[in-house]
């Protein structure tokens, strides 16, 4: 099986091959590029044919080719017999010129290895469509073997035969000699055309009334090429040897019978056998009622009549083509279409507007390869496109987008830039959306969309304002950048420049249907700003605004910001919505628009502050119960026990921001060893002491960190100048006025360097909010601040420290910043927050800068171990009343280096 498609395929590629060489020796092939072969047609189908195009104007043309190999198995008289016969068909056919007969684009041209000439282009032959595949290509090609014909197709076929030989009897005097389904050829738009004159016989008195034909005596010994089909000769020419205009008429009916029976003919003769024609011919005169049946029964008896033996009973051809068969609505349509280039531009606009009804009653095929091409060739005429370009945009509505493009868009381009009549730029925005739906995006940025836009820029109101009404309905087919930067503008530009009323509110109108398919931004920057740009007050002007603002602010993918809410939109719209123009019941539209827009922008800013105050208040509930979320400043010293570790681990772990997880574990397991040796170990003197100044040091530690809030509650004092509390020759003074010695000094001096500087403002993220100063504290402000600290001299209210602390939290008295002294014992620290003592002015209790001295971090004792050198309990005291102890000292000279 294998080897037997081998074979055939080989076969049909050397036949291919063949017939390509024998063409490409052709001069038919100087100025026509040869295609692929696409059907088979004349006598005998002898005919190949091959698409091709014209090289200088690349027109498309059928080329006919006859490979003269095919007659290669005859002598040499009979090959010159049957090429002379060829010759003397194309040359008839080329001196012939009518629309019913296949018009010839090229004679006849004669090489070594075959004979050709072009025509229009060609789609196959009749007998091709029928079934009949001879010398066709390998395989049929696919539109050839599923090609169906319709009845109008049919009829108007049948009518296009008749009126070919009509013109032929009448006009020309010539009997065809053998009409056949081979002689038929279907060119591309579908129309049916006569060729194959071979057996031609002219009259030989033309110029009498009644032609006289002279009729050869049938010769079987002749090659079946040099023969006409006797299967549609007339009876005449076997019997009597005699033919005329009749005999085409006979052939005529065996062709209708044919196409109505699949291609077969009334009788199968053989053309060598002429004595099995004659016993057919009795047949004829008695004909059965079943030969018929297959024929329509409104032209059978038409039927009956022309394959009559007598030739004087056929109707002839002009009679024929009156018969009512031939009176159907497509019939008539197709028939007017082939005559239009008879008829007057009045003529044809009447049948234009009347064919939109006729045309969903033709099949798609006729429809677009046989009117479609009539009314395109309309297009060169603009005073006709009005009235042809409704049918081509209906046709164009049943077509797919590939026969759209392939088929009407090469014509339809060039009349999208017609700008007169104005009629035709009103058909296209009626069928817009067709349009763009159908048309390449290419092809409507360059010509579709610039026809819209000349409609809005268009002189003509009429013109505008139909554009402005059609442009939503087809808007959400346009590009979002063509709409964006092409079309908006003009429709804003049509709105600010025109005077027409109608033209103005319907621009309004029209972008407030589009918005929809705008950006919510372009919509705020661009649309509402032009609004306030709009001239003129007339109520419908006002109410289109009112619109556009209202579809905005109300559209869940639009919407207005309440600022600008705020500061444009409202105040646009109250100023308008004042106009006199307005009635009561466009006054009550506009407020009620602008009474949502206030809702909404309230609601919004109202949810806005309390978001905003919730979250203030978290932050300050934050910084209250976190005060010591300071930064690391403390670095731990070296210790000699073990006790002084945990000591300065819990210390530095206080004041560190968060510690790892790890880290907790190893300082839990620290403080588990410490309690261990507590507990197994006597505690010595030493860290007796040792431990009474650890729990002094914490107690001194919370009340410092609790005066520290408190300071950062305080109201700032007015700026002033500022002066240092006290310079470093003055010693600190308790309440009785006595130098307070430090251990270190003979009196308790301070440095003072940074004494006198600005305190630095406090500020959010520095130790939750309190204030700190920026070198080293300044105590002289506490130790002299008996007297009034503002500018009405009054004393300070220490009761803001109290009502700092939550329930919670146990109050720390102030006099836990030292250690404990016998009852009775006076103590520079209780001194410096006593009651009223002697006057002092108030440049005296203000830093530099003007600021309030407190207790910070840096303005903590605790973290300046400089300032220590006297323990905070030892048994004796000096004139001050502070305790002196030297194992305390030492221990404090171990604890902070």
């Amino acid at each position: 099986m294998e080897s037997m498609l081998n074979k055939l395929k080989s076969t049909v590629t050397k036949v291919t091959a063949d017939v390509t060489s024998a063409v490409m020796g052709n001069p038919v092939t100087r100025e026509f590029e040869v295609g692929k072969h696409i059907a088979s047609g004349g006598p005998g189908l002898c005919w190949r044919i091959y698409n091709g195009t014209k090289k200088s104007t690349k027109q498309e043309v059928a080329v006919f080719v006859f490979d003269k190999k095919m007659i290669d198995k005859y002598q040499k008289f009979e090959k010159d017999q049957i090429i002379d016969s060829l010759k003397k068909g194309v040359q008839q056919l080329t001196r012939l010129r009518h629309p019913r007969l296949l018009t010839v684009q090229h004679p006849l041209e004669e090489s070594r290895d075959c004979l050709a000439f072009c025509t229009e282009p060609v789609f196959a032959s009749l007998s091709n469509v029928l079934g009949q595949w001879d010398n066709l290509p390998s395989p049929v090609p696919k539109d050839i073997k599923e090609y169906k014909l319709y009845d109008v197709e049919t009829k108007y076929g049948l009518l296009q035969i008749s009126e070919g030989l009509s013109f032929l009897h009448s006009g020309v005097k010539m009997v065809h000699g053998n009409l056949c389904l081979e002689n038929i050829i279907l060119n591309k738009s579908g129309a049916w055309k006569i060729m194959g004159f071979d057996f031609s016989i002219s009259s030989i008195n033309p110029s009498d009334a009644e032609p006289k034909y002279s009729c050869k005596e049938w010769e079987p010994n002749l090659p079946p090429l040099c023969l006409p089909n006797p299967e549609y000769l007339a009876p005449e020419y076997i019997l009597s040897v005699s033919c005329d205009s009749a005999s085409d008429m006979y052939s005529l009916g065996v062709v209708m019978h044919a196409v109505f029976n699949e291609g077969k003919p009334v009788f199968q003769v053989n053309k060598h056998d002429i004595f099995s024609f004659s016993r057919q011919l009795d047949q004829l005169s008695s004909m059965s009622p079943t030969v018929l049946s297959k024929i329509p029964e409104e032209v059978r008896e038409h039927v009956k009549m022309l394959l009559s033996v007598t030739p004087n009973v056929r109707p002839d051809a002009d009679q024929m083509t009156k018969i009512p068969f031939f009176d159907d609505v497509g019939a008539v349509t197709l028939q007017y279409f082939d005559s239009l280039f008879q008829r007057d531009n009045l003529q044809k606009s009447q049948f234009y507007k009347g064919l939109p009804k006729v045309l969903p009653k033709l099949p798609k095929r006729v429809v677009v390869y046989r009117i479609l091409p009539a009314l395109t060739s309309e297009f060169v005429n603009p005073d006709m496109v009005p009235f042809v370009l409704p049918n081509v945009l209906l046709i164009a509505e049943d077509c797919t987008k590939d026969e759209y493009v392939r088929l009407i868009m090469p014509d339809l381009t060039p009349v999208f830039k017609l700008q007169e009549p104005v009629q035709i730029l009103l058909i296209f925005l009626q069928k817009m959306d067709l349009l763009l739906t159908k048309t390449p995006p290419e092809e409507i940025k360059n010509s579709v969309l610039p026809m819209v836009y000349r409609a809005v820029e268009a002189p003509s109101i009429q013109i505008q304002e139909l554009c402005l009404n059609i442009i939503p309905s087809f808007a959400n087919l346009i590009d979002y950048p063509s709409m964006k930067n092409s079309l908006i503008p003009r429709i804003k530009s049509a709105c600010l420049q025109t005077s027409s009323l109608a033209v103005r509110v319907n621009s309004l109108v029209c972008l407030g249907k589009i918005l929809e398919y705008l950006d919510k931004w372009f919509v705020i920057d661009e649309i509402l700003p032009f609004l306030q740009q709009i001239p003129s007050r007339e109520p419908a002007v006002l109410m289109g605004i009112l619109g556009i603002y209202k579809c905005t602010f109300s559209h869940k993918k639009l919407g207005i910001p309440k600022e600008h809410l705020a500061t444009k939109s409202l105040p646009h719209l109250v100023s308008l919505s004042i106009d006199n123009n307005l009635n009561l019941n466009q006054f009550n539209s506009f407020m009620v628009v602008i009474r949502e827009m206030m809702n909404r922008m309230e609601a919004e800013h109202k949810t806005k502050l309390e978001q905003l105050h919730a979250m203030q208040e978290q932050q300050r509930s934050l910084n209250i119960s976190n005060p010591m979320n300071q930064s690391e400043e403390a670095k731990s010293p070296p210790s000699s026990s073990n006790q002084v570790r945990v000591v300065v681990a819990a210390f530095t772990t206080k004041i560190q921001v968060s510690l790892t997880l790890e880290e907790k574990q190893r300082l839990a397991k620290e403080q588990e060893q410490a309690a261990k040796l507590r507990s197994q170990q006597p505690l010595a003197p030493q860290a007796v002491k040792t431990k009474d100044l650890t729990s002094s040091l914490f107690n001194s530690m919370t009340a410092i960190d609790n005066l520290s809030l408190a300071n950062a509650a305080r109201p700032a004092p007015m700026p002033g100048p500022t002066m240092p509390a006290f310079n470093s020759a003055t010693p600190v003074v308790g309440s009785m006025a006595a130098p307070v010695p430090n251990g270190f000094n003979p009196t308790l001096g301070f440095q003072s360097g940074g004494m006198g500087m600005a305190m630095r403002p406090s500020g959010p993220n520095l130790y939750g909010g309190m204030a700190a100063t920026t070198s080293t504290p300044n105590f002289g402000a506490l130790a002299h601040n008996p007297g009034p600290t503002g500018p009405m001299g009054k004393a300070p209210d220490m009761s803001a420290l109290d009502n700092l602390f939550t329930p919670s939290k146990p109050k720390v008295p102030l006099n836990q910043m030292g250690p404990k002294a016998p009852p009775g014992t006076s103590s520079p620290w209780l001194s410096q927050f006593g009651g009223a003592q002697s006057p002092q002015t108030p440049m005296q209790s203000v830093g530099m800068g003007g600021v309030p001295s407190g207790f910070g971090m840096q303005a903590n004792p605790f973290f300046s171990p400089q300032n220590f050198s006297q323990p905070g309990a030892a048994p004796a005291m000096n004139q001050a009343g502070v305790k002196h102890s030297a194992s305390a000292n030492n221990d404090l000279k171990d604890l902070f280096g």
